[in-house]
């Protein structure tokens, strides 16, 4: 069974995965190179991953062919959107949270790596209504 534990627990691997990039590939470099380097830190965890997952949008009923990818969905519970840009904006925060929502995940996790201490300063977490209702232990 999915608890909010068990989110709260994937969550502290995948940000450790994105710690563990960054000490070793630093800031400062194209969103593309962390990508592939999540790609093999997740490999090395076992966890399970999709990447550049097309995301389905549909406006009054009809599906749009509008190419929505998130960078990562990870045991189709949370996602990952990866950015190394100066400052995160709100705009970056909108999209992270709307992939979450129309994958219907519970989490979602906007990383920076364009940061000197990616602990503290190149991420943050966001819950959905999903995460709100399951189960705490």
């Amino acid at each position: 069974m999915i608890t909010q534990k068990y989110i709260n627990d994937l969550s502290y691997k995948v940000v450790g995965a994105c710690i563990e990039v960054h000490k070793l590939a630093g800031p400062g470099l194209y969103e593309e190179v962390y990508h592939q380097c999540i790609e093999k830190e997740f490999d090395l965890l076992g966890l399970k991953y999709k990447s550049e997952l097309e995301i389905p949008f549909s406006y009054k009923g009809e599906y749009i062919n509008c190419k929505l990818k998130c960078d990562f969905l990870i045991e189709d519970l949370i996602v990952l959107e990866l950015k190394s840009v100066a400052e995160i904006h709100q705009i970056h925060k909108a999209q992270t949270m709307n992939y979450m929502n129309l994958l219907k995940v519970p989490r979602s996790i906007l990383i920076n790596f364009n940061v000197m201490n990616l602990y503290h300063k190149g991420y943050e977490s966001f819950v959905s209504k999903i995460f709100q209702e399951l189960p705490k232990e």
